[in-house]
Parts: C-alpha cells; structure tokens; sequence
C-alpha cells in the first residue's frame, strides 16, 4: 500500500468509539462515546488527569489493546479508511509507516544492546526497502533535525550513553524517519527537565511544520498544550467533556470540569494567602462505579439533582462558535465569568527564628575513573560546591535546578544520609553535618523529615496504613501505649484530611494522592522542625497537586514548620515559596525572596528556566530563551562560571572572564544574591521574562 498522498480530509477520525476491557468478572467501559478529529498539519492536545481514558485512545489508534482490550462501539478512520477493517499485514505496514507513536519513557523504545544509528537505519530498511547508504544519510538527517551535537558520533553510540534528554531526542527522529503523516505523543517530556521539555517542545513544532505531519499531543499539563497545539479535548473519566480551538477552550471554557482544572493550577496571579488555589472536591470514580448521567456531577459546583444525573449527557455544539462543543446540560445557564469565590483568606504566621543554617557546605564524591574496571586515577564529582543559606520557623524555601545540580545530594546530607564533606549545617545553632543518621538522636531524626517524589516507592505495601504512621510514632518515642499512639495515629489522618477509616486500609487501595498524604502524616508524625519535600506532587495530577500543596502550607500554619520544596516547577514553586534558591552544578547561583528571583534582574540561568515552564494562560507573553546544549557533567565541569558553556549573555563580559574565574556571590539588593560575572549596568538592563498582557 502505498501512502495516500492525495487524500485531504482529516488525517484522524475517531466518531463516537467506546473502548472496554473485559475481566473474568465485568466489562470495564474505558473510553464512552469519544469523538475527535485531526486535519492534515494540526495539532491537537487531549489532556484529562490519569485514569480518563486519554492512552487508551492511542493505544485504540495504533489497534494495540492487548488481549482483554475491544473496540465496543464506533470506528477509528485512519485516511477515511476504517482502522478495525484493515488485516495485519496493512496495519503493520501503516503502523511505522504512517503512524508513528512517541511513549512517555524514552528508554522503552530503544534497544540498549544496539547502537542508536542501526536502530534508526532500521526503520526505512524495513518498511521502505532502502539501501544501506541511502538509510544511513536519512539517519544523519533526522539526527541532525532534531538538533543534536555531533551527529555522527550519536550514531555510534549506545543508548546508555546519552542523556534523557537526547535518548528522547533520537525517538522522536526514529518516528520521523519515514516521515509520517500521524505523530501521537503521549506525554513525551513527563521524565525531562523543564529547559530539556522546552527544547523538545520548540523541536516538534519546527518538526511539525517541517515535514507537514498531524499530531496528536497527550498530557496533563495544559500549559504544554497551549503551546504545541491547534485545538484540544479535554477528557473526564473516559469521556470527552469539551473540545474547541485552544481560544475557545482557554479564554471561553464552557464545562465545569474544565474550569475546575484551571482553578487548581498556580497560573500568575495565585498567591497561597490571598489567592489560594481551589481544588477539586472528591475523587475520581472508578470505571465501573461511575454515577448514573454526568460522570463529573458528584464534584461539579452545578450540579442540579433530578436533571444532571437523569439521562446520559450528549456533546452538543456550543452556540455561535464553530467546532467547539461541551458535555454539560447546563452550558448556558451558568455564568462563566462569575468571578471565583475566593478559597478563604488565610493568615500567614510570622517567619520566626533561624532554625537551620548551612555554611559554605561541600559534598564531593570520590569516583574510579575507569569505572569498570575500578582502581587507576580518582576522579572527583562535586556536587555541592560552598552552599551557605538560612531558613527561619515558618518560612518555605524552595531549592530550583535541573536534575545532576546537586538538589538532592544536598537533602541527604540534611538527613544524615550522607556526610559533609566541609563546612558546616547548623540545625538549632547545634551541628549535625557529621552526624550520620543512625548517630542522630531520635529528636534530630523527628526534627528533620522528608516527604519523596513518588508516594508510590516509600509505603510497606503489606502493612496498614495506620500501622505504617504507628511505627512512625513509635520510632520517634510519640506516646507511652499503644491506645496513645492510636489516637495520635487518627489525628494525623484528620490532619491530612484522610478518612479515619483509611487506617485499616492497604497501600494498594489507595490513589497517588492519598498515598502522598500517608507519607506527609508520616513526616509530621514526630512534630517536624523541618520539612524536606522533594519534587512532593510532580507525580500527581493537577487537582489533586492543588490539594496536596494547601494541606502543606495548612499544616506549616498550624505547626511552624520549615518547608524546604525541591522542584523544577516553577509555577508551583512562585506559589508556595517565601524564599527561592537556584542551583546549577551544585552552586547556588541565585537566592532571595520569590519576588527577587522572579523579577529582573536575573541570574542568567535563572532567566531561562522562567522561560522554559509552560503557563496555561493565554494572556501570559513569554521570551523564548533555548538553552543550547546539555548540562555538563559534575565530574568534569567546565572551568570559570559553572554556566558559561550555556549563556547568552557570556559575550557581555570583557577579557574572558567568564571561561577563568568563578564569580563572586554579589549582594544585588537587600536579601538578594547573585552568582555572576556582569556589570551592574546590563544587568539593570534585562527586561522580564514573563508578561502578563493588559486585558
């Protein structure tokens, strides 16, 4: 078969298709009664939280359900021509011809025992019969399209050998090799840092353009929505509940979900007092405990007994506007512009005494240098390099930077995980750097606890959860019975907004987000002084992130804790933080208070991280600052200023200076350091990165 070049409807169309997959037990419904189209050379986002269905339709897409998965009702139209009709050999033959898919973890797609430039050359020998050389110079075309450094050597490499960020890179060429007219991305940059995700992002809309293909873009961020795609669907528990142009969806949202969505994340303009974030009521139903009409109903701010829940609720076309449809009987009477009741008011407690203090602490490693064969020259990886902060009772400090900048090395040492390798870290004016964590007394271990990145890996999958928090209790010497511990045990689920009868509940019968709350009445169990929360809710989805973000800050009210918040997003970060420190290469380039830091001037890398997070708000203008090239290794880092290798403004800077010397920490204004080599005046001179349009 070949490809139907003539062909000009829409590349994709999916009418009303009802996915299920079959147990032993029941039918599970998976998708209801979803429709979406994608023209020629568009690109359209289906965003919706985990569990609505959104890979599914990919997977629909591609035929590839596995056993228990059918299509139970409705058709998939590839080119006009019916997906579910076509025998395997066509698939096959459509699948890495025409379609080709990208998947959230790059790894997955690559075989690591085979160099990158076979795996490539692979593709347009198979499907198309090409030579040798001819599949080789479309190999070094594709490298080089997708802009990385030295083509030719990536050829020859083995996946283990490059980065996330380039191994996500080469799949992305692997899919364009045979220039396909459907490009499905599901969720593509999850596992990237913020500046490698604004890369990829600049890339496959150049791409897109470049070779005409149509792309069908998952993810939860709408912020990453807004600036790759044409038009979106956002989809709730398996249905799509509104479609539109970005405009339409964006500034003129006609479901209650959708608006609900956007409540719950930190756009400009939130503020954790003034402007708290709203989110979502209740949980996300399980596929076969839907409710009866509107899936959204039981969480839906106007929901109307009787009516909502009475029939099942058809998309129907949104008046006066074309191609934009919603979900919701009750679309024109609600007043969309109401302005939102504001979450209450809360009073934040005064900042109080220093409680931790880090001075010009250093953390090296000693490596092999041949690090298979051990033994022959040391080499050293500094990945702290002369930290020296403050944090007061009551405040949140939030440390920024890329993966490899030496955020979580510096938590570790924090915990008596690992030990200082110099200077010092006062907690209570007392120092514990080099106190490994079984030499701490158990108050040292209650005052400094942490809350990690994945609820998933840190709960005993074969304890109960109140078990799991009377441990807790128990090792930090909390209550003289076991009845004392069990009261404690319950108020902390109180505190963490959990049922008390999720006590004698599993891990397993738990969401991420209640996992996540576990592990923060864990942390609290002990009356933490300090709090460590590494990247906490990255690995949820965003109305349950707005939940588990208030429960923290509602907690550091009532308790006076420190928070120190690890993360590399942004706008969370501006939300939640009181004090931001910036890292790069275990430096701290950049520290002050959130105002400081996220208005010029700027540490140069600190400008082109604001630039590189995606703002769901289509009033925001952004300048496009790319970082050029990787960040480098710790164990090599280049000479002078950590960040020179990458910086646009190094030619600002006379004689060299930049390339020889480490600059100096300069005090910019009360409060506010900088790490850099420029002149007062240029630096007066940046202008902001982020812009909010006047209304």
């Amino acid at each position: 078969m070949s490809k139907m070049d003539d062909y000009d409807g829409p590349i994709l169309e999916i009418d009303k298709l009802s996915i299920s997959f079959f147990t032993r037990l029941r039918e599970i419904p998976a998708v209801m009664d979803f429709s979406v189209n994608v023209m020629p050379g568009e690109a359209v986002g289906l965003v919706g939280e985990s569990g609505c269905g959104k890979s599914t339709v990919a997977l629909g897409v591609m035929q590839d359900l596995g056993k228990n998965g059918r299509i139970v009702g409705g058709t998939i139209k590839f080119k006009g021509r019916d997906l579910s009709q076509m025998s395997d050999a066509e698939l096959r033959d459509i699948r890495g011809n025409e379609i080709a898919m990208i998947y959230q973890e790059p790894m997955a797609s690559l075989n690591p025992a085979m160099k990158i430039g076979k795996q490539l050359m692979e593709v347009p020998m198979i499907h198309e019969g090409v030579g040798e050389q001819e599949a080789y110079a479309r190999a070094l075309e594709v490298v080089t399209d997708v802009r990385l450094p030295d083509p030719e050597r990536m050829l020859n490499s083995f996946p283990h050998q490059l980065s996330g960020g380039q191994q996500q890179r080469i799949v992305i060429a692997m899919a364009l090799m045979s220039k396909p007219s459907l490009l499905i991305l599901d969720e593509p940059t999850t596992a990237l840092d913020v500046t490698v995700e604004a890369a990829v992002v600049d890339l496959v809309k150049d791409l897109g353009k470049k070779y005409g293909t149509s792309m069908l873009f998952i993810s939860h961020n709408l912020g990453l929505v807004l600036e790759t795609c044409d038009r979106l669907c956002v989809m709730y528990s398996g249905e799509a509940v509104e479609r539109g142009s970005i405009a339409d969806v964006f500034d003129y949202m006609q479901h209650p979900y959708t608006q609900a969505l956007f409540r719950s994340i930190p756009l400009p303009g939130a503020d954790k007092n003034a402007r708290p974030l709203v989110a979502i009521p209740g949980n996300f139903p399980l596929p076969h405990e839907r409710p009866p009409g509107c899936n959204f109903g039981p969480r839906c701010d106007y929901f109307v007994e009787g009516r909502c829940d009475a029939q099942d609720i058809p998309m129907v076309p949104v008046k006066g506007y074309e191609r934009h449809s919603t979900r919701c009987l009750r679309h024109e009477e609600i007043d969309w512009d109401a302005p939102i009741t504001v979450g209450e008011q809360k009073e934040k407690a005064p900042v109080g005494e220093v409680v931790l203090k880090m001075d010009n602490l250093k953390k090296y490693y000693e490596v092999a240098a041949n690090a298979l064969f051990g033994g022959g020259n040391k080499k050293v990886v500094k990945a702290n390099e002369t930290l020296s902060f403050e944090a007061r009772e009551s405040e949140t400090l939030a440390i920024v930077g890329e993966s490899g900048c030496g955020k979580s090395t510096f938590a570790k040492v924090l915990m008596g995980l690992e030990t200082a390798t110099d200077g010092q870290i006062l907690l209570d004016g007392k120092n514990i750097e080099q106190i490994p964590i079984e030499a701490r007394n158990t108050k040292t271990v209650a005052d400094v606890q942490m809350v990690f990145q994945n609820p998933f890996d840190t709960l005993n999958p074969s304890m109960t959860v109140g078990r799991q928090i009377m441990r807790a209790l128990e090792i930090f010497g909390v209550g003289d019975t076991e009845a004392a511990r069990r009261d404690r045990m319950l108020e902390l689920l109180d505190l963490v907004k959990l049922p008390r009868a999720f006590a004698e509940r599993m891990p397993r019968q738990l969401s991420g987000g209640q996992k996540q709350r576990v592990g923060i009445a864990r942390a609290f169990a002990g009356g933490a002084r300090i709090v460590v929360a590494d990247e906490p809710v990255s690995a949820l989805d965003v109305s349950v992130q707005a939940a588990v973000t208030d429960l923290l800050m509602e907690i550091q009210r009532n308790e006076k804790t420190t928070l120190l918040f690890i993360s590399h997003d942004l706008s969370i970060v501006r939300y939640l933080s009181d004090r931001v420190m910036v890292m790069y290469l275990g430096h701290v380039v950049e520290l002050g208070d959130t105002e400081q830091v996220f208005a010029p001037p700027y540490h140069p890398y600190t400008e082109a991280l604001l630039s590189a997070v995606p703002i769901a708000d289509t009033s925001v203008e952004k300048e496009r600052i790319v970082l050029e090239g990787d960040i480098p290794s710790a164990m090599n880092p280049p000479s002078g200023c950590p960040f020179q290798t990458r910086c646009r403004w190094k030619a600002q800077v006379p004689d060299g200076l930049c390339d020889r010397e480490v600059p100096p920490m300069r005090q910019l204004a009360e409060g506010h350091q900088v790490k850099c080599h420029l002149s007062e005046e240029i630096l007066s001179q940046m202008t902001p990165v982020i812009k909010i349009a006047a209304e």
